[in-house]
C-alpha cells in the first residue's frame, strides 16, 4: 500500500488537479493547449536533451533493453491488429489505429514521473535510452502500416516520397530535436557553459508537473463511449500483455540489469499515451477507440503499475 500512497497517487493527484481546474475552475481549453505545447514543445525537449547528452551510452545502451521492450511493444500491435480484425470485425484501417494504441505506452509524461518516484532519479537512464526511439520509430512504423493499409496491401504511388515525408515530420518534433541535440552533445564531448545549463534546468524543473497538469486536462475531452469490448482490449495489452513479455524477455533472455529492467518494465507498463489518439484522429480512424483507451487506460493503471512496483525487484 505504501507504494500506491507515495509513488503512484501523487503523480494521478497533479493529473486530477488539471482535470478538474479544466472541468470547474474555470481552466479554459485554450489554457490547457497553452500549458501543453509549453510542456511538449519546450520543457520536456529540454529534459531530454539534459539527459541524453548525460547518459553513458556505452553502459545503458544494451541491446537486451531495447529488444525486450520493443519486441514487446510490436508483439502487442499485432495482436491488437489481429484482436480488432478477427475478433471485433473492424477494417484494415481501424485495426491499424487500435493496435497503434496498443504499441504507444504514455513513456514520458508518466513512465518518467513513477519510475523516478519509485527509484530514484539515477535509474532513469534506462527510460531515457527507450524514450530516444520511441516516437520517431512507432510514428514512422504506424503512419507506413496505415498507408500499406489504405492501399489495400500494395505499396502507394511514389511510396520513396512518403519515406521521405515521414522522416521530415518525424525530424520536425521537438521531442526528436531535443534526443538528437542530446546525442550530439554526448557524442562529442562539447561542453555546455554552466549559465546555459542552469537555464535549462530550471524549464527541466518545470517539465513534468507541466505535462501532468496539462495531461488532466486534456483527458477530459476524451469521454468514454462504446466499443468497451475493443477498449478493454487495447487496455489489457497496454498494461498487462506489454510489461508482461518485457518482463519474461528481460529477466529469462536478455539478463537485463536491476536498473534496466525496471525501466523497461514500468515504461511498458504505462497507458496508452494522448498520441495514440492524435494517430487515430489524424486518419480519421477508432477515434472512439483510442481515446477513450486513453482515459480509461490512464485510469486502470493507477492498479495495475502497484502490482508492477511488487513484482519488480
Amino acid at each position: 500500500m505504501s507504494a500506491l500512497l507515495d509513488v503512484i497517487l501523487p503523480v494521478f493527484l497533479v493529473i486530477g488537479f488539471g482535470y478538474a481546474a479544466a472541468r470547474w475552475l474555470g481552466f479554459a481549453p485554450a489554457a490547457v493547449d497553452g500549458l501543453m505545447r509549453f510542456a511538449q514543445s519546450f520543457a520536456v525537449p529540454c529534459m531530454l536533451f539534459r539527459a541524453v547528452s548525460q547518459i553513458d551510452l556505452g553502459t545503458e545502451a544494451a541491446p537486451g533493453l531495447f529488444l525486450s521492450f520493443y519486441i514487446g511493444a510490436f508483439t502487442c500491435f499485432f495482436l491488437g491488429f489481429a484482436g480488432a480484425r478477427l475478433i471485433f470485425g473492424r477494417d484494415a484501417q481501424d485495426a491499424v489505429a487500435i493496435g497503434f494504441a496498443c504499441l504507444f505506452s504514455n513513456s514520458l509524461l508518466l513512465g518518467v514521473p513513477i519510475t523516478e518516484r519509485a527509484y530514484g532519479a539515477g535509474a532513469l537512464a534506462g527510460n531515457f535510452t527507450i524514450i530516444a526511439l520511441h516516437s520517431p520509430l512507432f510514428y514512422t512504423f504506424g503512419v507506413i502500416a496505415m498507408e500499406l493499409a489504405r492501399s489495400r496491401g500494395h505499396p502507394p504511388a511514389h511510396f520513396g516520397v512518403l519515406l521521405l515525408n515521414i522522416a521530415k515530420g518525424v525530424l520536425r518534433q521537438p521531442l526528436v530535436i531535443g534526443v538528437l541535440s542530446g546525442l550530439v552533445v554526448n557524442v562529442t564531448g562539447l561542453p555546455m557553459p554552466g549559465v546555459l545549463a542552469d537555464a535549462l534546468d530550471m524549464l527541466v524543473r518545470a517539465a513534468v508537473p507541466a505535462a501532468l497538469f496539462g495531461l488532466g486536462g486534456v483527458l477530459l475531452r476524451y469521454r468514454p463511449e462504446g466499443d468497451m469490448k475493443t477498449i478493454a482490449m487495447v487496455c489489457g495489452l497496454s498494461v498487462l500483455v506489454h510489461p508482461g513479455i518485457v518482463w519474461l524477455l528481460g529477466t529469462q533472455v536478455f539478463d537485463l540489469t536491476v536498473n534496466q529492467l525496471r525501466s523497461a518494465v514500468m515504461t511498458a507498463a504505462m497507458a496508452p499515451g494522448i498520441n495514440a489518439y492524435l494517430f487515430a484522429d489524424l486518419y480519421g480512424r477508432a477515434r472512439r477507440v483510442n481515446a477513450s483507451a486513453v482515459l480509461i487506460g490512464t485510469a486502470t493503471s493507477i492498479m495495475t503499475i502497484w502490482v508492477w512496483l511488487h513484482i519488480l525487484p
